[in-house]
């Protein structure tokens, strides 16, 4: 039996991702099947695509990064709506509300087997919620589920031979993503940099890994090898 927790990212609910009907079905059998081993799973999903178009709708308007900031967490509060509708629809004992904050979504892990949230407040992506909920809920592991397979020096997209990790410290993963603060709403990252930090101070394994297979997935919740990084204390 263990405790995971996974931020979803919003990327892996786009229409251009192949069969993201399969995948969420998928996911859904996933999730089902772990708490069937009486795992408990948190599960944070980001804004995606929504989250984007909104913020650039609004930013010519808004100079405001907090108030840009809350427009995203709205559209990841969709998404966190559509999962949670989802696994509950397949008998999933799902939290039957998407918790605003971390200490909220904490206390419902405790009382179902399943929570799923979205953002919580300005300046926080849903990768540092993800892993302050792996701290405060003492979880085994925090799964950052993204569109890339592995964490990279550089962005592959700008630089093809830029080298993939395997293994990597938290400190090492904290050169690759840069200083912990908030840059920028709407900003994409492998992994949010406060959160790296957060999770270094209190040594959480962080899974980085290519969600659209679900099967990654699996691996990473049951604790066993996966494609993907693992990020550890030194």
């Amino acid at each position: 039996m263990a405790t995971v927790i996974a931020a979803i990212g919003g990327s892996l609910l786009r229409p251009e991702i192949e069969e993201r009907h399969a995948w969420l079905e998928g996911l859904v059998s996933v999730i089902r099947d772990r708490v069937s081993m009486e795992d408990r799973i948190g599960i944070v999903v980001g804004g995606g695509a929504p989250a984007r178009e909104g913020i650039d709708l609004a930013r010519p308007l808004i100079n405001n990064e907090g108030h840009l900031d809350k427009i995203g967490i709205a559209a990841t509060r969709l998404n966190a709506t559509i999962v949670r509708e989802a696994l509950s629809d397949a008998g999933v004992s799902v939290s039957g509300t998407i918790p605003n904050r971390v200490d909220e979504a904490v206390l419902l892990l405790e009382e179902r087997p399943v929570v799923v949230m979205g953002g919580t407040t300005p300046g926080h992506t849903t990768d540092a919620v993800a892993i302050r909920f792996a701290i405060a809920s003492g979880a085994d592991r925090c799964i950052i589920a993204t569109n890339v397979p592995k964490v990279y020096g550089e962005d592959p997209k700008t630089n093809p031979e830029a080298e993939s990790h395997d293994f990597l410290t938290h400190d090492q993963l904290q050169e690759i993503v840069g200083p912990a603060e908030h840059s920028r709403a709407g900003a994409s990252q492998i992994v949010d940099p406060v959160g790296v930090s957060e999770a270094n101070i209190s040594n959480m394994t962080l899974n980085v890994l290519d969600g659209r297979n679900v099967d990654l997935i699996r691996a990473a919740i049951v604790g066993g090898e996966f494609v993907g990084t693992v990020v550890r204390g030194a």
